[in-house]
């Protein structure tokens, strides 16, 4: 068969997979629809949450980041996976504990006012709606390439997905799909790692394989690769920083406290029987996390390299990059390049016209690299790479089979799938339970409860899928932006409401609001949605990213300061928290079977 065939077959057998488990474990309660009745085993919860986990970002652009910026893309692995222990640890098992299934319920009922849990949904939608944008756009490049529709048809068709096993099944129909949808993603991502590490150096392992030399030169994999990329006049990979190491600390820390505040990844804790079961599944949840963490690297690096060989064989075999033969002509091009030329995510332009494909840093100033490039006759880069396709392409690059290269199409549909649907559960139950049952209709019925959750999810994907149409303009790195929303404005609160006893109800709202504003106000003066005089936007203290070169992803970490901040400041000048609030705080953190301290 050939490979649309191919990836027609494996991706619908996945999407009846999906479909048959929704239908098999649709919800019939609230407690199904919100929480699948709390009694999922841990280790199946560790692998639903590792699917809600690694979203499009962490299956389709993780890698293709650490393919175009090398070392400097270790904030996101750094901060993901920091983060998720620092959920694991600090967060999950007293949430648990306090007994609500929702973070605006926790903020509400510990904060003992439903002004700030009106607050926290505002800040959770925000926070969701912004980061489902990142999951729908994944979809559609997906889509797009492997099944020959157009990205609107691709948004469209999963979007009708995830309305059917969502809407019907709720969050126990969503964990059950998510186990098989992780066991899709994992074996798509591992599969083409494992074949391109036997093919560039032999070893099955691509963890080890990235550490070990390679076949063609008998080199280290990341010094040739070192060599290649500095060839070319770019980087180096491995010492290459993401801007300013402020800039780096900052993105790192506010992806991981960001993470920590995601809503739709906490709800998971509470799908379990006991608070044990909480902190076991989270220990499950990071191994699983950690099958593909600890590949991406390799597949980012691997990827990079055989991209550059394809364009510029004499990276394979150590000549010299700038001959003229050594560059790929464009009628011998791959059809893979092709394929994703139609997608608009790769563009080639002869600007030379010599006929070859010329792909190198033409922003490079150093004079001995600027001559070298003159004397071969090169007038600029030639061809434009999205990281995006790095993972989704790797496969077609490295010349591996058909099905392989569907398996890919199927795990990224499931990444991007899987989170979705785990957001779109977060969106509905904060509109639902926190707004409709806990703010304007208390004595609202569990059916009708239950059916207004329905119709949120329903209405939510529908907002989804428009905004994945037609993303705002402000939406370059929207999944980080969606980290930086929940880091400055969620993440806080829960911190103080499980460890401060004094931290009172004005405080938490006050911190809440500033936080997101101030971040929200950042993000959109950098990228020109305030405008000053009509005509230019605006920078805060000057330079290319603003506050002392932090850039807007980066910046829920200054959020975040800020809310600490206000927060404290407004409980000092207010009332305590009431000690029936205290007592509960000090109830939550107490181990079950703890005694008393008697201080002898």
């Amino acid at each position: 068969m050939d490979l649309q065939t191919i990836t027609y077959v494996i991706v619908g057998l996945s999407f009846a997979l999906y479909l048959g488990i929704a239908f098999w474990a649709r919800a019939g309660s609230t407690g199904e629809f919100y929480v699948a009745g709390g009694g999922v085993h841990p280790i199946a919860n560790g692998m639903a949450t590792a699917a809600d986990w690694m979203s499009a970002a962490s299956f389709i652009s993780m890698a293709g980041l650490i393919a175009k910026l090398g070392y400097g893309a270790s904030v996101f692995l750094m901060g993901w996976t920091g983060g998720y222990v620092l959920l694991a640890m600090l967060l999950a098992p007293y949430l648990r504990k306090f007994g609500k299934f929702t973070v605006p319920q926790f903020i509400g009922d510990r904060y003992y006012s439903t002004t700030a849990r009106t607050v926290a949904v505002l800040c959770l939608l925000v926070a969701s709606l912004t980061y489902v944008i990142g999951q729908m756009t994944g979809v559609g490049v997906a889509f797009s390439r492997f099944l020959g529709v157009s990205n609107e048809t691709g948004i469209y068709v999963g979007m009708g997905i995830v309305f059917m096993y969502a809407v019907f099944g709720g969050m126990k129909g969503i964990t059950y799909t998510q186990i098989a949808q992780y066991c899709v993603l994992i074996f798509a991502y591992t599969v083409p790692a494992i074949f391109i590490s036997l093919n560039l150096t032999g070893n099955p392992f691509p963890q080890l394989g990235l550490g070990s030399d390679m076949l063609s030169n008998h080199q280290p994999m990341l010094a040739t690769l070192d060599k290649v990329v500095t060839d070319l006049g770019f980087g180096q990979y491995t010492t290459s920083p993401n801007g300013s190491y402020l800039n780096t600390f900052f993105y790192t820390v506010s992806l991981m406290i960001g993470t920590a505040g995601l809503p739709h990844v906490i709800v998971r804790f509470f799908t379990v029987p006991k608070v044990k079961d909480a902190r076991s599944s989270a220990g499950w949840a990071l191994v699983f996390i950690a099958l593909l963490y600890t590949v991406a690297p390799a597949v980012g690096a691997m990827a990079r390299f055989n991209l550059i060989a394809t364009v510029n064989p004499a990276a394979a075999t150590g000549g010299d990059m700038f001959a003229k033969e050594a560059s790929l002509p464009v009628d011998q091009k791959p059809a893979w390049m092709g394929r994703w030329e139609q997608t608009g995510l790769l563009k080639f332009n002869d600007k030379n016209g010599d006929g070859r494909i010329q792909f190198y840093n033409d922003q490079n100033k150093d004079p001995a690299f600027q001559a070298k490039a003159e004397a071969a006759g090169w007038k600029g880069n030639e061809m434009d790479v999205n990281p995006d396709i790095m993972v989704l392409a790797n496969p077609e690059i490295a010349k591996l089979p058909n099905w392989v290269i569907a398996l890919v199409a199927a795990g990224g549909l499931a990444a991007a799938l899987s989170t979705a649907a785990g957001l779109l559960l977060a969106i509905s139950s904060a509109v639902s339970h926190d707004l409709i049952k806990g703010v304007f209709n208390p004595n609202i019925s569990e059916s009708n409860e239950l059916l207004a959750g329905k119709i949120s999810m329903a209405v939510a994907i529908l907002v989804a899928g428009y905004l994945g149409l037609h993303p705002p303009g402000f939406a370059a790195g929207t999944v980080a932006l969606a980290f930086g929303i929940a880091a400055s404005s969620l993440f806080p609160v829960i911190m103080m409401g499980i460890f401060s006893k004094k931290m009172n109800s004005q405080g938490a709202i006050a911190g809440m609001l500033s936080g997101l504003f101030v971040t929200l106000f950042y993000v959109f003066a950098h990228k020109g949605i305030l405008f000053i005089k009509g005509t230019e936007y605006l920078h805060l203290v000057g330079g290319k990213n603003g506050f002392f070169g932090i850039s807007p992803e980066a910046f829920g970490t200054v959020g975040a300061a800020v809310n600490f901040v206000v927060a404290y400041a407004v409980s000092k000048v207010t009332a305590p928290p009431p000690e029936d609030i205290q007592h509960l705080v000090e109830s939550i953190r107490t181990p079950r079977g703890a005694g008393v301290a008697t201080g002898h």
